[in-house]
This record gives C-alpha cells, sequence and structure tokens, in this order.
C-alpha cells in the first residue's frame, strides 16, 4: 500500500524537550495548540498522548484487544473510530484522539498490530502485510459494538482511517452499519456488490500525485457506489501526494492537511451530531 517514498517519515524535524512543567503546562493548555504542531513535534504528540487510557476488550470472536481511548467532557457525546496508517497505533493517531475529545466526541483509535509500532516502511510493510483480515474485521465491528452501547455516547458512530486505515475504514462500514465513514488516501477498491451493505455517508480525501490510491481507482469506487444505488459520496482532490495529511511524513502538505482536517470535522458534525 506504501513504499519507502509514499510514505515515509520526516526525521528531519528538530528535537523538542519538555520539562515536567513544561509538559503540564502543555497539557492544560493542549486545546489553544493547532493539531498540526502537536503531530509535527514528537515530544508534543508524546504528551498529548497523557490524555489517553488504554481500553481492553473481549472481542465478538472471543479475543482479547487493546485500543487508546480520549473522553470529551460531556456525557452522551458523539463517538470517533480512528485507524491507524501502516505504521501502527503510534503517538500521532493518539493525539488525534485527544483532539477529537477536546471537540467532544469519544475517540478510540485501534491497534490492529498488538501493540507494535513501526519505524522503518519495511517494519510497517511487515505489519501491515500480517494484518489476518477476518480478525481485523472482529476487532474493528467489537470496538463499534462497544461504542454505540457506552453510556457516555450517543450511540452514533463514525470512522476515519489513513492510508492503511482509510481501506479499514471502508471495510467497517462495509462489515457494521456506522452513521459516518472518512477514507485518508485508503484502498477503495471495490465492486458494486461489495458495497450493498453500506449505509452511512462516506467522505474521502485523494491526492492526485498518489501513484497508487490513483484516480482510476477512486473514479471506479464513485462507479460502484452510484451502481450500489450509494449516492451519499463526498470527494475531495488535493494537488499532494500520499500521506499528505501526516506531518511526520516527507510529504507533508500543510495547507491541504488543514482543508481537508476542517472538510472532515464539518462532515462529523452534520452526521454525529
Amino acid at each position: 500500500m506504501c513504499d519507502a517514498d509514499s510514505c515515509s517519515m520526516n526525521r528531519n524535524m528538530p528535537p523538542i524537550g519538555l520539562s515536567d512543567t513544561d509538559r503540564r503546562r502543555f497539557l492544560r493548555g493542549l486545546a489553544s495548540l493547532p493539531l498540526a504542531t502537536i503531530l509535527a513535534y514528537p515530544d508534543l504528540s508524546r504528551a498529548a498522548t497523557d490524555r489517553t487510557d488504554t481500553l481492553t476488550i473481549t472481542t465478538r470472536g472471543g479475543r482479547e484487544i487493546s485500543a487508546a481511548i480520549a473522553m470529551p467532557d460531556s456525557d452522551k457525546a458523539p463517538a470517533v473510530l480512528l485507524i491507524h496508517e501502516w505504521w501502527g497505533l503510534n503517538d500521532q493517531i493518539r493525539s488525534v484522539a485527544v483532539e477529537l475529545a477536546g471537540l467532544g466526541y469519544m475517540a478510540l483509535a485501534v491497534d490492529l498490530y498488538g501493540g507494535e509500532v513501526a519505524t522503518t516502511p519495511d517494519g510497517a510493510r511487515a505489519l501491515m502485510q500480517g494484518v489476518d483480515g477476518a480478525e481485523a474485521t472482529d476487532t474493528l465491528v467489537s470496538w463499534v459494538d462497544f461504542l454505540k452501547n457506552h453510556d457516555a455516547a450517543n450511540g452514533k458512530v463514525g470512522i476515519m482511517g489513513w492510508c492503511f486505515g482509510g481501506g479499514w475504514s471502508l471495510n467497517t462500514s462495509l462489515a457494521v452499519p456506522v452513521d459516518a465513514t472518512i477514507i485518508y488516501y485508503g484502498n477503495v477498491r471495490k465492486d458494486a456488490a461489495d458495497l450493498v451493505s453500506l449505509q452511512g455517508p462516506v467522505l474521502g480525501h485523494f491526492a492526485t500525485r498518489d501513484g497508487w490510491i490513483d484516480r482510476n481507482m477512486v473514479n471506479g469506487f464513485e462507479q460502484a457506489m452510484q451502481d450500489a444505488g450509494k449516492t451519499a459520496l463526498t470527494v475531495h482532490w488535493y494537488e499532494a501526494d500520499h500521506a499528505f495529511a501526516n506531518p511526520s511524513s516527507a510529504r507533508y502538505d500543510a495547507d491541504d492537511a488543514a482543508l481537508s482536517w476542517k472538510r472532515s470535522l464539518a462532515f462529523f458534525r452534520e452526521h454525529l451530531g
């Protein structure tokens, strides 16, 4: 899905040292910092994850799984399920969960790698290729069940995934009804027959210079959605490359990342409340 160029990590970001006092100040003022700023610097992302908790449940299939959850201040909140890139459940994805919790969502970042996180493209590729499709579906469907029935939630669930997680965002919404699905440059190669079970609206963010999740694939997806009678699809194209929304990526595009995030939040507000 990704190669060493399109999903590579930017190793040139300058380090930021945080003392314990600075860390506490940061956590108190987290909502005032732009998400892109937090994601761009590993120490800031790591500090943000202090506001997540680890949660463990048993899946429909009887397996024990864990995820990171960030809770909003209010009860009866809508929920968002986050699916990580091919790197795994790292501080970046946990930070997005914290950001969403600050905006009033119960945000749960799943882990499809059993706690492993890659730091190199070869490592990420190996983890991605080792994912069992049936087990991943069981994991994701079970977390949707959990969020729908949580006492502090309002019963509505949205899904958001990037790259590897973008494809699984769509797969999840085909396996279980959800209220909103967001795909960031994920695999959408589907036939009309595959899409029959889809019930909620879909928002897709794609890049014109993406060499794999390209226009042919996305155009085919749009046609398949139309053939399946699924009209609630919005597709946005950005003059960018794969992984443009990840500040730690070498192909990060700040303007397009900000615009896609704004559109994603508007989509969730419309469909989740």
